[in-house]
């Protein structure tokens, strides 16, 4: 359970100190194209329709009955700190003037894009919600239901976890298992366990047959008049590591609400996620890299990034990797770690290196932070004695944890 990448703020606000940061990029969708993908497979949600300006709302909430929920369309991860809580609405009226208010204003800070579509669903008041979602128990290495009751914004209850097997899928014994769990405060129904049935199945077929890593259901009620559950929300997460297999589906991606420094990283072959702290790695491998970012928390840090500038790394990529860290203004620390290899794998080389780091200093102007070298392997002595010629004031460490160690303590003005 601990190793889920992202379950809904709810159950993520019980897990928060056990899950660990996944720095690896997925394919994230909006909550109409989800909705639309749940309904394509047969599982019940509420009728809605996305819409771009404020007359279409209003002509959306009046075909749909009055009554209605309208949502800003941020990707999940743009929304930490951003105004994304759903604004229910009774009139035509109200549609218009409150997608007024949301279309192109900027929810999350004047650097996030301007929300561009919102979601116009019908209102369903239900006797009771819960979070649930499919996802991979890394730890243990199986795919896992997650499930927590909720109350308004909060969980009102433990995580429960049910494992399964993907050879076997949704089998009776754990549609029972759920249903139980699930209909615990009230005897299940008919259409409890039917409507059940069609979510799990549902949910499983688009997490096998999409390659999917993270399929949440942020809202799940249940009805009062029949017992049975409806998903009004919802948050899909794809691996990017699926995209040619899965052309369809990667061709909802909104690259406008993309990372711009993601983007622009990927296209010189660099993989970056940006992360919410001050110290920014330059690192080549994603196993270094990783190691990279949990030595940081180790010793009381936090990352800007991941960055993996690749084994076979060129002194162009790292001057785009420098370029993207040192335009950062939240970064403190810069931290290279780099081992040089002359294997295919990784030929890094340590004297390509340095000279990176200086080109970085004389054309990217000067480096206002300080900065924290780890080189070894191939060539690295002379990538060291170049830096030391150079004289710009780089802290020069050959141990990992050492070198760690300093650059949280510069991040942290020590």
């Amino acid at each position: 359970m601990a190793a889920c990448r992202r379950v809904s703020a709810r159950i993520l606000s019980s897990l928060a100190p056990l899950a660990p940061r996944q720095q690896i990029r997925r394919l994230s969708l909006h909550e109409y194209q989800s909705q639309n993908l749940l309904e394509n497979h047969g599982v019940p949600v509420p009728s809605g329709k996305v819409v771009r300006t404020a007359q279409d709302a209003r002509k959306a909430v009046e075909e749909l009955g009055g009554k209605c929920i309208i949502s800003p369309q941020i990707l999940h991860s743009l929304q930490k700190n951003a105004s994304t809580t759903p604004i229910s609405v009774d009139t035509p009226d109200q549609g218009h003037q409150t997608a007024s208010k949301i279309l192109d204003s900027r929810p999350n800070g004047s650097q996030r894009p301007p929300v561009q579509q919102i979601y116009v669903s019908q209102a369903l008041e239900p006797a009771e919600e819960w979070s649930l979602a499919m996802t991979i128990d890394r730890e243990n290495y199986y795919p896992v239901i997650l499930v927590s009751k909720t109350k308004g914004t909060e969980v009102d209850s433990e995580v429960t976890s049910f494992p399964f097997a993907i050879s076997q899928g949704i089998t009776p014994e754990l549609l029972s298992r759920v249903s139980d769990h699930v209909t615990r405060d009230s005897p299940p129904s008919q259409p409890s366990t039917e409507s059940l049935a069609k979510i799990l199945n549902g949910l499983f077929k688009i997490f096998t047959d999409k390659d999917g890593t993270n399929l949440e259901i942020t809202r799940l009620a249940r009805t009062a008049t029949d017992g049975s559950f409806t998903c009004l929300s919802t948050a899909f997460t794809f691996d990017d590591a699926a995209a040619k297999r899965q052309p369809d589906l990667f061709a909802l991606r909104d690259v406008s609400q993309d990372v711009p420094e993601e983007i622009e990283a990927a296209q010189y072959g660099i993989v970056y996620v940006r992360m919410d702290g001050n110290i920014g790695n330059v690192v080549n491998g994603a196993g270094l890299a990783m190691a990279t970012n949990d030595a940081i928390g180790l010793y009381g840090g936090r990352s800007a990034n991941f960055l993996d500038a690749g084994g076979q790394a060129t002194k162009e990529t790292m001057l785009k990797a420098f370029g993207i860290i040192m335009r950062d203004e939240r970064v403190r620390t810069i931290f290279v770690n780099i081992y040089g290899g002359k294997y295919i794998v990784c030929i890094t080389d340590g004297r390509m290196i340095a000279e990176s780091i200086i080109g970085a200093a004389t054309e990217l102007g000067p480096i206002k932070v300080p900065v924290v070298v780890r080189l070894q392997g191939t060539n690295s002595i002379e990538g060291l004695k170049l830096l030391d010629e150079a004289k710009l004031g780089i802290h020069v460490e050959a141990d990992f944890g050492e070198a760690a160690k300093m650059a949280v303590r510069f991040a942290a003005g020590q």
